[in-house]
C-alpha cells in the first residue's frame, strides 16, 4: 500500500507542473517530504531533475550560448555545491523542540525550519505577476549563477531565479532554452554529487537519513518514487502541451504554503 500511495503522489505531483506553472523541483520536492525525512526528498527531486533535464540536453543542449554558459555555469556549479553542503550541516540530528499531539511526536529541526521558508518564499515568488516580468542587467548574470546555484543545491529551487537572469542577454528563443537546460544541468550534477558523498560518509558513519531509511527498508520506496516522478514528468513533457490553469496555480500554490507551515513546525 506504501508503494502504491507514494507512487501515485510522485506521478501525480510530477505531472501537476505541466498546468500549474510551478516547476518540477518547486511541487515534487514538497510532496516527496511527506514520506521521506527532507534530506532525502530534496536528493531524490534531484535525481528526477537530473535525469529530465539530461533527456533535454541531448534534444537542445547544442542550441546554448557557451559564453553564458561559462559565465553563470562556473559560478552556478560553486554555489550548488556551497547549498548542498548547507543543507548537509543543518540535518544535524539534533532537535530545536519537541512536542506532542495525541501520541504523535513532533520535530521540529533546523533543516525543517530552513527548507520550510524556502519552499514558502518561492511559492510567493512563484505566483508573483510581477516577479514574471523582473529582468537583470547581462552584466549580473554570474550573480544569477551565484543564487540559484546556492538555492538550487540547499532546496532545488533554482530554475525562476536561472530565467530571470537569463532573460535580458539578447539571447534567441533556442539559445535561451539551450542555456538554460546547460545551466540546469550544471546544477544538478554539481549538488547531486555532494549528496552523493554525503549519503556514503552517513551510511559509512552509520547515522543520519540514509541509515534510518536502510533500517526501515524504505529505500525501495525512494526508488519507486524517484522512477513515477520520473515517468510523469518524460510523459508529460513529451505528450501533454504545457498550459498554466489560473484556479490551479492558485490552489497548488495555496497548499505549498500549508505544507510549508507544517514542515516547519514539524508535522511533517
Amino acid at each position: 500500500m506504501d508503494y502504491l500511495l507514494v507512487s501515485i503522489t510522485a506521478l501525480l505531483a510530477a505531472g501537476l507542473t505541466f498546468f500549474s506553472g510551478f516547476g518540477l523541483g518547486t511541487i515534487l520536492m514538497p510532496a516527496f517530504a511527506l514520506f521521506f525525512p527532507i534530506e532525502v526528498a530534496i536528493a531524490a527531486t534531484a535525481v528526477v531533475h537530473l535525469a529530465n533535464n539530461l533527456f533535454k540536453l541531448a534534444l537542445v543542449g547544442r542550441q546554448a550560448h557557451w559564453p553564458t554558459v561559462w559565465r553563470y555555469g562556473i559560478t552556478a556549479a560553486l554555489a550548488a555545491a556551497a547549498g548542498a553542503l548547507t543543507l548537509e550541516w543543518l540535518g544535524a540530528p539534533r532537535a530545536l523542540a519537541v512536542y506532542t499531539i495525541g501520541e504523535r511526536e513532533c520535530r521540529v529541526t533546523a533543516v525543517k525550519v530552513v527548507i520550510a521558508v524556502v519552499i514558502a518564499a518561492f511559492a510567493l515568488l512563484e505566483m508573483s505577476r510581477g516577479f514574471e516580468r523582473a529582468t537583470f542587467r547581462p552584466r549580473w548574470v554570474w550573480l544569477g549563477g551565484l543564487v540559484s546555484g546556492y538555492f538550487g543545491g540547499l532546496s532545488g529551487h533554482q530554475g525562476a531565479l536561472r530565467s530571470a537572469f537569463l532573460l535580458r542577454l539578447g539571447l534567441s528563443k533556442e539559445q535561451f532554452i539551450g542555456t538554460r537546460v546547460v545551466g540546469a544541468v550544471i546544477v544538478d550534477v554539481s549538488r547531486v554529487s555532494v549528496y552523493a558523498i554525503a549519503a556514503a560518509m552517513s551510511a559509512r558513519a552509520g547515522g543520519g537519513a540514509v541509515q534510518a531509511l536502510g533500517e526501515g527498508g524504505r529505500w525501495g520506496l525512494v526508488v519507486a518514487a524517484t522512477v513515477c516522478a520520473f515517468v510523469g514528468s518524460f510523459v508529460g513533457t513529451r505528450l501533454v502541451k504545457s498550459i498554466t490553469m489560473t484556479g490551479l496555480r492558485r490552489f497548488v500554490g495555496g497548499m505549498l504554503l500549508v505544507l510549508a507551515a507544517a514542515i516547519g513546525v514539524g508535522l511533517v
